[in-house]
């Protein structure tokens, strides 16, 4: 007997994206503020871009950050973001967010004249138990302007020393870009347990399976596989941070086994998925 899913379909809430002239504005004099927004899910900022740096960060929940790889309006890439990491966008940067779970949104603008030399581009970091102390220490009431100072020139540091994580999945370009390759890429975002195999994918788009392994190198840069493994890692960090079993993750994620997953996983982020469960989880 197949089994009948039900589906709560909501609709999604645009929330309008912070202007140049905001309150929240970083200045030379502050170069660092914070901005604390509490947001439901399918929320979203439509893309837009700002003079200055942004860090989005997530005290709880989980969002999806679309940005321009190398600043500018660029080829994408989309990072799933949980509590654990943010997302550094570039000035200028064109970006969008789209909240997947409730969220407290904490969001960092920072001056482009701090921005840390060479991070002209977007990426993921590591959130350290530090720097999620300092920014919530700067959303706290407005500190002394020397405390601020101090907090903002900590907050940098640790930006700056902060662990690259590569998890972000690069999409086509909206305009110039494939459309074919962008609808496969968007379809494996939404259900990567569905049709492991590029053949599979690929007859859903109305393409052989030869035309989307070209276009898969020539646009992105790397293979088919290469390019799911990245999309089901940022799928698996949120479930496995939520606490959801690895035999769950594995599943949800389109293998066929545990061991096969954990393989997959350790080999990729350098330990086994139960690292990043909670410990009450594990």
């Amino acid at each position: 007997m197949a089994r009948t899913t039900t589906r709560t379909i909501r609709t999604p809430r645009r929330v309008t994206p912070v202007g140049d002239v905001d309150p929240f504005r970083p200045s030379r004099a502050r170069p660092v503020r914070v901005r604390a927004r509490t947001m439901q899910a399918d929320s979203h900022f439509e893309p837009h871009s700002h003079a200055w740096s942004q860090l989005a960060y997530c005290a709880t929940g989980i969002v999806q950050v679309t940005a321009a790889h190398n600043g500018g309006t660029g080829d994408e890439v989309t990072y799933i973001v949980p509590p654990s990491r943010a997302v550094w966008i570039a000035p200028g940067a064109r970006h969008a967010v789209h909240v997947l779970e409730d969220a407290e949104f904490r969001t960092l603008y920072i001056d482009a004249s701090v921005t840390p030399a060479g991070w002209g581009g977007c990426r993921m970091i590591v959130v350290s138990p530090l720097l999620r102390e300092l920014i919530h220490a700067l959303d706290a009431p407005p500190p002394a302007r020397m405390r601020e100072e101090r907090l903002a020139a900590l907050v940098l540091d640790e930006i700056t020393h902060a662990s690259i994580q590569a998890l972000g999945v690069p999409m086509p370009a909206v305009d110039g870009g494939d459309k074919r390759l962008r609808t496969l890429c968007e379809r494996v975002l939404r259900a990567p347990s569905e049709r492991a195999t590029l053949a599979g994918w690929a007859a859903d788009v109305g393409a052989s399976e030869r035309t989307m392994a070209r276009l898969f190198q020539g646009e992105l840069g790397m293979s088919y596989q290469q390019w799911r493994q990245q999309a089901v890692l940022a799928h698996a960090l949120p479930l496995l941070a939520r606490g959801a079993p690895v035999s769950h993750v594995a599943a949800a994620s389109g293998y066929a086994s545990d061991s096969a997953f954990s393989a997959m996983f350790k080999a990729a982020m350098g330990q086994p998925p139960s690292q990043f469960q909670p410990r009450a989880a594990r």
